[in-house]
């Protein structure tokens, strides 16, 4: 039975589970069993399957099986060849009085810390050039992460990594009382984010072309060599020639598309041409 699970979730999201994780899946999944008072994981596993409750539990089952471990501002060097190279790019294309578009997508979003993290640093780049104008959309599997995006509320340390003056700038700390220990991302990066459910081993994507930038980061990891080779062809496809493209920084040798040029590491340049 956890074999029939195991390649249900490959074949839904890409996801490996080797039996070797099996463990894994029991913990993750304990949680519903306990929910829904049942004594075993067999048991779950039969109720999903014999039991017809598969649709049902599917949005609660990819909340337990992704992963959505993220950081405000984790990899930093991105970051920063954010802030330095790639918007100051943008502003060389176009002529000093001419707004500037920049688009940004954040595709493997989690709970809204990488997005919000290059809202940051957009939003600073708008204070020192209004002519900048600037969207986001983040993009994951998992509801449970992008309702938590959306609301875009945190503990106050997990804000911790984020510079002092962005955080005093752009996280609005609790009323006193049970909040008090919490902080919210301002609603001027609120409304120039946005955060939509998207697999990315189901192409097309409903997402735009010609894109700035796109992070893929910390996520194909979790797929094996061919659903790698895939995903970064069909997300590349969405952006603009000379955009940039950033992944995780155990993923760089993971990355064999043709129309990229490595800038550093993790860090990818879209060619003009191939």
């Amino acid at each position: 039975m956890q074999r029939r699970f195991r390649e249900l979730i490959y074949r839904e999201t890409g996801i490996k589970m080797p039996q070797n994780k099996d463990h894994l899946i029991a913990s993750r999944l304990r949680k519903r069993q306990i929910a829904l008072g049942l004594n075993s994981l067999d048991s779950y596993l039969a109720h999903l399957f014999d039991g017809g409750a598969l649709d049902a539990e599917w949005p609660e089952i990819l909340d337990l099986v992704t992963t959505n471990k993220t950081d405000f501002f984790r990899e930093p060097a991105h970051y920063d060849v954010l802030a330095h190279t790639a918007i100051p790019e943008a502003f060389a294309r176009k002529s000093s009085t001419e707004p500037v578009q920049f688009r940004l997508w954040s595709a493997a979003a989690s709970i809204g810390a990488e997005a919000y993290s290059a809202a940051m640093v957009l939003a600073e780049a708008a204070r020192e050039n209004r002519l900048l104008d600037w969207m986001i959309l983040g993009t994951d599997l998992s509801g449970g992460a992008l309702a938590k995006a959306r609301n875009a509320i945190y503990p106050a340390e997990e804000l911790a990594p984020v510079p002092p003056e962005l955080r005093q700038r752009y996280a609005m700390r609790g009323r006193p009382g049970a909040r008090s220990r919490e902080m919210r991302i301002v609603p001027e990066l609120r409304r120039r984010t946005r955060f939509e459910q998207l697999n990315l081993i189901e192409p097309p994507y409903p997402v735009a072309f010609n894109l700035d930038v796109i992070m893929l980061r910390n996520v194909l990891i979790y797929f094996d060599h061919d659903r790698q080779t895939k995903v970064v062809n069909n997300v590349v496809d969405h952006l603009r020639p000379g955009g940039h493209f950033y992944v995780g920084h155990a993923e760089s040798m993971i990355v064999n598309d043709p129309r990229l040029e490595q800038l550093a590491p993790a860090t990818f340049r879209r060619k003009d041409t191939i």
